[in-house]
């Protein structure tokens, strides 16, 4: 299969952005240093080029059904602009991928965003159940014809302000309004995955340039600073955190079970749920008292004895520690345990702390 890339991608190359291979997309991985990009996010505002999100719309008198038996959260609570995070389960109850699910502001359409790379998979597990479940729904891939950019930072929200036709200061967390930057139609919803305020805007692909453009004065940001900002947020990774065979993890593992509503009739997964909320294994935070970046893979150990693994690990620039999300067994998971991280040749000493480094610090 070829790889797919932004609309932007020349644009980005010639602003001088390096590239990597990313669920299939050749994204921009920075523009200038990783560092620079990171605290320009924490600092004042970033722009980042995600159109490489995945983007399924789900119409039809049965597509409320049809959105709740395929994820963990309850649509009908939503109201037209709202969203909701949520997560998508085999029916043993693994998380095979988590999306932001929107109910466009005319109330007609649900749009939910999967990872990167997903949304073909996405598509014929929607339609299949639909069909197997004789659900009068409309599924369709609009990843190709959609493009979604997340301006994000403490300035954010006026610098997008600035640039749009209509009131967005008074959109709500999780929400969303219809608007034009440039008399470019774009969906302006005020998510993002990096612990700062923001938006993130959803617009036709054709329209990818005039909305680019009218952010010229901010700082681009790829996917590396995205990553760093969203491990200190304590914000998982899907294919990393979160994997249906490399790292099969339930939402109570991975501590989403904020977003499992069991009071609903069905969803796939439920049942396998039911006796799955007292995890042998769960995800903790760790600030590492040593120098050494705790990376993907390496053994968590406690008392010399392995008791889990690091997932995903970065030095943070914010906070000026190592820190890293991990799973461990449940009897070492409280917070102020004394643990230790295999780094290489040597064993790094670490504590266990809330998976939230950023919010933690602000508090």
């Amino acid at each position: 299969m070829s790889i797919r890339k932004p609309l932007l991608h020349e644009k980005h190359s010639q602003s001088g952005a390096d590239f990597t291979d990313f669920g299939g997309w050749d994204m921009p991985v920075s523009f200038d240093s990783i560092t620079t990009e990171h605290a320009a996010v924490r600092d004042s505002v970033g722009i980042f080029d995600v159109s490489h999100m995945g983007e399924v719309a789900v119409g039809g008198p049965d597509a409320a059904e049809l959105m709740n038996r395929l994820t963990t959260n309850d649509v009908t609570a939503l109201d037209p602009g709202d969203a909701q995070y949520a997560c998508i389960l085999t029916e043993d109850g693994i998380i095979i991928d988590d999306t932001v699910v929107y109910l466009r502001p005319d109330g007609e359409e649900y749009l939910f965003v999967p990872n990167a790379g997903n949304d073909e998979m996405m598509v014929d597990r929607w339609t299949d159940h639909a069909a197997t479940h004789d659900l009068d729904a409309t599924v369709v891939n609009q990843t190709e014809d959609l493009g979604m950019f997340a301006v994000q930072g403490p300035d954010a929200v006026e610098r997008v302000q600035a640039a749009a036709a209509d009131p967005l200061e008074d959109v709500s967390q999780f929400s969303a309004r219809e608007t034009t930057i440039d008399g470019a139609d774009c969906l302006a919803a005020r998510t993002g995955y990096t612990g700062e305020d923001g938006f993130e805007l959803i617009f036709d692909a054709d329209d990818s340039e005039t909305i680019w453009d009218a952010f010229d004065d901010v700082q681009p940001c790829g996917l590396g600073a995205r990553d760093t900002l969203r491990i200190e947020a304590g914000l998982l990774l899907s294919g990393q955190d979160f994997h249906p065979e490399e790292e099969p993890r339930t939402p109570y593992e991975a501590r989403l079970s904020f977003v499992v509503d069991s009071s609903k009739p069905f969803f796939a997964g439920q049942e396998a749920l039911r006796d799955a909320d007292d995890p042998d294994e769960i995800l903790v935070g760790l600030e590492l008292q040593e120098r050494g970046i705790p990376r993907h893979g390496y053994p968590i150990l406690h008392d010399g004895e392995r008791v889990g693994h690091v997932t995903s690990g970065t030095m943070s620039s914010t906070l000026e520690v190592p820190i890293a999300l991990g799973y461990v067994d449940a009897e070492c998971a409280d917070e102020g345990t004394s643990l230790g991280v295999e780094i290489r040749d040597r064993t790094a000493a670490a504590t266990i702390v809330s998976h939230r480094f950023l919010q933690e610090h602000r508090d």
